[in-house]
């Protein structure tokens, strides 16, 4: 019985004349998925499997399916003859192209076999000289297939009915190993700050009987993984190598070659090389050790493995670092980059090639952990992160414990190894393609943003580009922009006669989705704003990048800076760090975002004021009471006018109530002088975001702010039991803040929300005459009002939850330290989703 053994994840090519049985095979071993057959693409381009004609577009067609499945991982089986060299080369290269092993099945059976096969279908006129010309070329390719495939099977006879097939995962994937693991970077023959590190980590080093270092174990069972590099320059390279060959034989450690290994190895082998950047050291140092010890070295360095995939595809380990299509795959291409990472071809001041960033650019959920470049502190850039720090030349040997992400480092006894370039020197990454990590790149954000609320909020084509452009053009610092609030939905039509909306129906709408208390805040008329503040200039620097000096920023729901001078924007920060003090300490943070209402609403709005508000207000105080004097000398004169002036007095009225609705909201600002801001969440601060915490926290956090400085006011609300009868009273307290000018309140849930259900975050409740200021002097009118009754709320109210919930994920990434183009994912997707065509009075 023939054992045919295949990649997992890789390119199987069935060879076979026609009539050798390949579909047939192909149906035993193999899902439909998996298969993709010359005479099926045939049909698809042609409806007809026969039609000849059709072959060219069918192979095309074909391959696209094979280099795709491929791409994507999948185990990929081609059904066609492929008995000519040409076609198989086109498909190698394809797996060549995708890092992927490939393996040949041949079914070699007799002619007269194949012809009798061929003979009973019905569905297929074959000529009769078609099988005995495939055999001639099979027999003509035949000894190229070992060449060309990774494996090669020849069946005949009764082999093809009795063959069996298993599957073996690539040598790097280890996805079944989840550690706890201990990452160790460049060791470089510093065998005694490595005995020092394992010590420190709570390894246990076991001895031989000369007392050298020979094996280490964990008592809690966690494996060390060696990532590259344990040779060369350092002063005991055989010693390193004595003590991590015995881990990685006893099972307490794995390890990843790294270029210096791979060079040694070529040494030791007597391949010529340039005796270089240590090499010299470790052959002196091997020299003196028995030949048996060396043997046994150059095996282990020989079998490792380029990179490893671990704890379920969530850790990769590679010396230099890997790009995520290369993760799990197995090329001389990926192999080199594992070891060497990639270069530009050019070489910097010191000599020393420059490398791409690959890091910079890189977007996968696996974490991948390496070496190769010595940085002077270990930083994560894109859910990477390099522990090579300079042990060998005077600096650290650094490990990262997972999955706590926790450093630990010992320093260098010395530096054994003086280097070219100064750790102190940040490697010229500026040419050849660098790009800074956190730059958001259009791919990023033009199809979906994954959101844990939510799952896949999608984007409109269209709404793309805009949105990007004005983020580019008009945000300000893209540092700070770390947060867009999101658009918040009415309440339902008010049954009412008089009133558009009304807290009632707030509060029926919550009762009826399960929602068992809610809190009513008060709603100020102003411009919204969040506010981003550090303690310092060197928290700005640290957490966020920002070394200019300043220490925040205060921006519109759009991106946009409020203040337009620097200056005015760090005295306002000053005021609101000040206030903020015992907030800082007891979230033990060193930063907040705050989200908030800046007042007066003529702050900000002062040109749409006066182009749109206070122009329709002029107007009708100049136009109204003329038309009102000229209809009464024409009533005194005997003329019936009295359905006109009624109206036109009634018309007068409501200019009037229009113009006092918007003074409410204007008054003089000079400076900071006059100036209001009321904050209503404490949105995120350092490892936590706090804008599901329940409401109240916010508004005690917000008093407290107040308390502080006159600048801050509080914003007032009251809890309300749906259960129960405080809904009266909410509404007698939500007219009181009507009546007295203000613009009304939002009511939002309180507690968790019901079990698989999405809950609007808010519902707002605006005020009859604030509304007037939206829809103008005359809504109120039955006409008027009646027509508006019949607005449309359903897009309103899935884009006010789409904005919630990019706007908890871009919370949620940045508290958790994710790189910066991941938080202006979901920022992003904000701002083109209020392109979407909603009416904006809504």
């Amino acid at each position: 019985m023939t054992e045919i053994r295949l990649p997992e994840m890789g390119l199987v090519v069935l060879v076979g004349v026609s009539g050798a049985g390949k579909s047939h095979f192909a149906r035993r071993h193999f899902a439909p998925t998996q298969v993709v057959s010359s005479d099926h693409c045939r049909a698809l381009v042609s409806d007809d499997e026969n039609d000849q004609s059709a072959t060219a577009d069918a192979f095309e067609l074909l391959h696209h399916i094979v280099r795709t499945r491929l791409r994507r991982g999948l185990l990929t089986v081609v059904d066609a003859t492929n008995v000519q060299p040409g076609p198989r080369a086109q498909l190698v290269r394809i797996s060549k192209e995708q890092d992927v092993l490939s393996v040949a099945i041949v079914l070699d059976v007799p002619e007269s076999v194949a012809k009798a096969r061929n003979a009973a279908r019905t569905d297929r006129d074959l000529p009769e000289h078609v099988v005995p010309r495939q055999r001639r070329e099979l027999r003509r390719g035949m000894r190229d297939l070992h060449r060309a495939f990774r494996r090669a099977y020849v069946l005949t006879g009764e082999e093809i009915d009795e063959a069996t097939v298993t599957y073996e995962r690539s040598w790097s994937d280890k996805r079944e190993l989840t550690g706890p693991f201990d990452l160790i970077g460049d060791v470089h023959g510093c065998r005694a700050e490595l005995e020092e590190l394992l010590t420190r980590l709570g390894y246990v080093i076991e001895r031989d009987a000369l007392g050298r270092a020979a094996g280490a174990a964990h008592p809690d069972g966690r494996t060390a993984l060696l990532l590259g590099d344990l040779v060369d320059r350092g002063p005991d390279t055989p010693g390193v190598l004595r003590l991590a060959m015995g881990m990685v034989n006893a099972g307490t450690a794995l390890c990843v070659p790294g270029n210096h290994e791979n060079k040694l190895v070529r040494a030791l082998r007597g391949r010529r090389v340039t005796v270089a950047h240590g090499l010299a050291e470790s052959l002196e140092q091997l020299a003196a050790e028995p030949e048996e010890f060396r043997a046994e070295a150059l095996s282990f360095m020989d079998g490792l493995v380029s990179h490893l995939v671990l704890d379920g595809g969530r850790l990769v380990a590679a010396h230099a670092g890997l790009k995520e299509e290369y993760h799990g795959r197995a090329s001389g291409r990926v192999r080199s980059f594992a070891l060497y990472g990639e270069t530009t071809g050019e070489t910097d001041e010191y000599g020393l090639p420059v490398r791409y960033a690959w890091a910079n650019d890189y977007r996968g959920s696996a974490m991948v952990v390496y070496g190769h470049t010595p940085v002077v502190e270990p930083e994560w850039v894109n859910n990477t992160l390099c522990l090579d720090t300079g042990c060998v030349f005077g600096g650290r040997l650094t490990a990262l414990r997972y999955p706590e992400k926790e450093i630990v480092s010992v320093p260098a006894h010395q530096v054994w190894y003086a280097p070219v370039r100064p750790l102190e020197a940040e490697p010229p990454a500026s040419r050849g393609g660098h790009r800074e990590s956190g730059v958001l790149r259009i791919e990023d954000v033009e199809e979906a943003v994954e959101t844990r609320l939510m799952g896949r909020v999608n984007l409109r084509a269209e709404n793309v580009w805009p949105a990007l452009e004005a983020m580019s053009r008009f945000a300000v610092d893209p540092r700070w922009l770390v947060y867009l609030p999101p658009t918040m939905a009415p309440a339902d039509t008010s049954s009412l006669e008089d009133h558009l909306e009304h807290p009632a129906e707030a509060f029926a709408a919550y009762r009826k989705q399960g929602v068992g208390q809610v809190v009513c805040e008060e709603k100020h008329m102003g411009s919204r704003a969040v506010v981003v503040v550090t303690r310092d200039a060197g928290v700005a620097a640290a957490r966020f990048g920002v070394d200019d000096g300043t220490t925040g920023a205060v921006y519109t729901r759009t991106g946009r800076p409020f203040f337009p001078d620097p200056e005015r924007t760090e005295t306002f920060l000053a005021r609101v760090r000040a206030a903020a003090g015992s907030l800082f300490e007891e979230l033990e943070t060193g930063w907040l975002v705050l989200d908030c209402e800046l007042m007066p609403w003529s702050a900000k709005a002062v040109e749409l004021l006066r182009r749109q508000y206070a122009a329709t207000g002029a107007a009708a105080r100049a136009a109204l009471p003329a038309a009102a004097d000229a209809l009464a000398r024409a009533e005194a004169r005997g003329l019936d006018v009295g359905g006109l002036r009624d109206r036109i007095e009634r018309r007068e009225a409501n200019a009037a109530l229009f113009r006092d609705a918007y003074a409410r909201y204007c008054w003089p600002v000079e400076g900071l002088t006059g100036l209001r801001l009321a904050p209503f969440q404490v949105l995120a601060g350092e490892g936590a975001s706090y804008a599901t915490r329940d409401h109240r926290w916010h508004l005690e956090a917000a008093d407290r702010l107040a308390a502080a400085d006159d600048l801050i006011v509080s914003t007032r609300s009251r809890v309300v039991d749906l259960t129960g009868d405080d809904e009266a009273e909410a509404v007698g307290w939500w007219r009181d803040l009507t009546a007295a000018g203000g613009e009304g309140m939002v009511v939002k849930p309180l507690g968790p929300a019901p079990e698989g259900r999405l809950v609007q975050p808010g519902l707002k409740c605006r005020g009859r005459e604030y509304l007037r200021i939206i829809y103008g002097p005359d809504y109120t009118e039955p006409e008027h009002l009646e027509r508006l009754r019949q607005r449309s709320l359903g897009r309103k109210r899935s884009l006010a939850m789409r904005e919630y919930a990019l706007g908890l994920e871009s919370l949620d990434r940045l508290a958790a330290g994710e790189p910066l183009w991941r938080v202006h994912q979901a920022v992003f997707g904000v701002l083109a989703l209020e392109s979407e065509p909603v009416d904006p009075r809504l």
